[in-house]
């Protein structure tokens, strides 16, 4: 999200931060990269408990390199992947936290916004403001007039930021956020809830979750009378017409998950069984994934590779890559699109058949660049199944603070 910002002051710059994060961070370090005045979007990591704290002296019994190597490390990672942003030329830094400002000698964060300042400099991004969000209020690490116990947190509800229509240029305030009158667009309220909000899966009425186990199994038996293939949790006595041809379309899958996109499959139980059903096979998933993320005719090219690789070749590297976060980036509605309808099914699912579902919201998560909620829905995953491939490699890719390589790109 780029967003010329005309802030008033630093309170109207934090009043935009949960905006461009879809969230209001809590225990985080956010960085707001800058290039020519435009925010480049917003980037959020975990902080330490030892950043967030006034201080950050070693426990009796750690080893010195013990927390201020852990602020290090966070630094260092923070300002790697900044530098991965090419238009990248300047930095603000945000550290939200649980502790209190009032009669500290030093504002909460302090340290973490030190060695932040150490990397950004050396790689040559200026840091333009360091500000804490702290439980009893807020600050600007730069502001010579701060008073005792901070300022109020009140400023920053009542501060809405609003969008630049202008080009033009913006007077600089001595902290480096623009100043002058703000233009008459807001964005809105801020989101509700923390970078873990959000990934839980939708309530859905249990009459549609049992319709949909119905569904399942009039659709195996379907499948076995079609192709054989045999039929899980046991047969109907009839089969359902709508299953025969469901059954039937699973034979163009492309065709299928682009249609898939415009389903709300609450309100059709055929739909999110025909979803589940192929979700559940890592083989049919995968074509979904790739297609998701590029186009139904990346979905064609997906599928006769996945038929040449289960014939003895190769899989190709470039489809193998958009599984890695490589390559053009995907278009942002349509993963979101994806996303949303992986969750309602996943929901509608038995719940022995969600992993599969829940390992594809957990990789569409990632590649949004929502590490929090990726890891969320990887857990729930292995959780059900403890051996399940895809979920267990987007943990491992949250675990390790790796992104996609086109969350560092514009395009």
């Amino acid at each position: 999200m780029s967003i010329t910002v005309r802030a008033a002051d630093a309170a109207q710059f934090l009043s935009l931060v949960p905006r461009l994060l879809g969230c209001t961070p809590t225990r985080s370090l956010v960085l707001v990269p800058m290039s020519g005045g435009r925010s480049l979007g917003a980037m959020r990591m975990d902080l330490p408990p030892e950043a967030g704290a006034v201080s950050a002296h070693p426990a009796p019994s750690e080893a010195p390199e013990g927390a201020a190597g852990r602020i290090d490390a966070v630094a260092s990672s923070a300002v790697g992947m900044l530098c991965r942003i090419p238009d990248a030329e300047a930095l603000v830094a945000v550290v939200y936290t649980d502790a209190s400002i009032a009669d500290a000698a030093d504002l909460p964060g302090a340290t973490v916004i030190a060695a932040l300042a150490v990397k950004a400099d050396a790689c040559g991004l200026r840091l333009i403001d360091a500000l804490t969000v702290a439980a009893d209020g807020w600050a600007s690490h730069d502001d010579p007039d701060l008073p005792p116990g901070g300022r109020p947190l009140t400023e920053l509800r009542l501060r809405a930021p609003v969008v630049s229509g202008s080009r033009g240029a913006q007077k600089r305030s001595r902290s480096g956020l623009g100043t002058g009158d703000p233009v008459a667009e807001d964005l809105g309220p801020a989101p509700d809830g923390d970078q873990s909000s959000g990934a839980a899966l939708p309530a859905v009425p249990r009459a549609a979750r049992k319709a949909v186990g119905v569904a399942l199994r009039s659709l195996g038996s379907s499948l076995e009378v079609i192709c054989g293939i045999p039929a899980v949790g046991g047969r109907v006595g009839r089969i359902d017409p709508a299953a025969l041809e469901a059954a039937c379309a699973l034979d163009d899958l492309p065709a299928l998950y682009e249609q898939a996109l415009t389903w709300h499959p609450s309100d059709e139980p055929m739909h999110a069984a025909m979803l589940g059903w192929c979700l559940q096979r890592p083989s049919l998933r995968d074509i979904a994934l790739v297609q998701w993320a590029t186009d139904e005719g990346g979905g064609d090219v997906a599928m006769e590779a996945q038929r040449r690789w289960e014939d003895g070749e190769e899989y190709p590297a470039d489809l193998a890559s958009v599984m890695w976060g490589e390559g053009p980036r995907p278009d942002p509605e349509r993963i979101e699109r994806a996303l949303a309808l992986v969750r309602e099914v996943a929901a509608l699912l038995p719940t022995a058949q969600r992993p599969g579902p829940l390992a594809l919201c957990a990789w569409l998560s990632w590649a949004l660049g929502r590490s929090s909620h990726a890891d969320r829905y990887a857990s729930m995953a292995l959780f059900l199944d403890p051996h399940h491939g895809l979920a267990d490699i987007v943990r491992s890719f949250a675990a390790a603070g790796h992104l996609p390589d086109w969350a560092f790109r514009m395009r």
